[in-house]
């Protein structure tokens, strides 16, 4: 345990920033696992309406610093291969 009272308070906001953290990463698989849950069922429908908002979710993960720019580029790109094998 830390002695000195700035080294305490850094201990303090790394746990806050942590569980911050997670639960936004949380939320974001959560909207991923929707969006590829419609694409497994074949649901073109579905799984066209759910791509923006499961975007606009990584974009907010990732201005908010849990993951970096170019993890949720990459994610995004991958949500639309699937997406397009989808509407082949």
């Amino acid at each position: 345990m830390a002695n000195i009272k700035s080294s305490k308070k850094r201990i303090d906001i790394g746990l806050r920033n942590n569980a911050r953290n997670k639960a936004e990463k949380s939320a974001m698989k959560t909207q991923i696992k929707k969006f590829d849950k419609a694409v497994q069922e074949g649901n073109k429908e579905e799984a066209t309406k759910l791509y923006p908002t499961t975007c606009a979710v990584i974009d907010k993960t990732a201005s908010k610093g849990a993951i970096h720019k170019n993890c949720a580029n990459r994610k995004k790109a991958n949500l639309a291969k699937e997406l397009n094998t989808l509407n082949k």
